[in-house]
Formats: C-alpha cells, sequence, structure tokens
C-alpha cells in the first residue's frame, strides 16, 4: 500500500481516534458515542481504516436483542512516517501471539 494513501487516511478526523479506540473490540455504536463521532461518519472511517488494513472485522457477535453486531479491532501496533529522503510510512501488525491469545481467550469466553 502506497504511503501517501495511509497517510491520507490517517489525515481523516478521528482515524486516528478510532484506531486508538480499537486497541480492544468495540463496535462501530460504542465508538460513536465513546468519540462523539457522528454514526454515519464512524462507519465511513472504519470503512476507510479496514480498506487499507488498519482495522480488522474481529467478530459479529449477538446482541441482547438478537441481532449481529461487527465489531473492529485495530490491525496495526504502531505506525511510523518519515520524511528524510522521501515519505515513508511503516507498520507494524499486532503480533501474532496477541492474537492468538486474543481468539483462544474468546473462544473460552463462548464455552
Amino acid at each position: 500500500m502506497a504511503s501517501v494513501d495511509i497517510l491520507q487516511t490517517l489525515g481523516n478526523k478521528y482515524s486516528a481516534e478510532i484506531l486508538d479506540a480499537t486497541d480492544e473490540p468495540q463496535s462501530a455504536q460504542e465508538l460513536s458515542d465513546e468519540l462523539e463521532i457522528p454514526i454515519a461518519t464512524c462507519y465511513r472511517r472504519i470503512d476507510e481504516l479496514t480498506e487499507h488494513d488498519l482495522l480488522e472485522l474481529h467478530d459479529n457477535i449477538l446482541s441482547d436483542d438478537r441481532r449481529r453486531i461487527k465489531v473492529y479491532r485495530r490491525n496495526v501496533e504502531t505506525i511510523h512516517v518519515d520524511f528524510d529522503e522521501s515519505l515513508t510510512v511503516s507498520v507494524e501488525e499486532r503480533s501474532g501471539v496477541a492474537n492468538k491469545l486474543d481468539e483462544a481467550w474468546r473462544t473460552l469466553s463462548e464455552s
């Protein structure tokens, strides 16, 4: 993915806040409420971040009223922007170990 595309996505209003808030899985409604983002804008930012692999669909959970709710979690641990020679953006993804432990915990909690 081009560095400019990542930087442009991160520069959109609320994108960085959404990534910061999704260390733990959250739904669009939870993000909208917590960050005071209009829900339509929240969904647009989620789509952009997901499209650039910065955010991932973590799960589809069943709500109390039996509706499926998508929850999202950031897919990255750190993002570095460097302007030395030319613009470069490096993205460090979440560790595979953290993802595996999270998956194991989720499986156990559903039992």
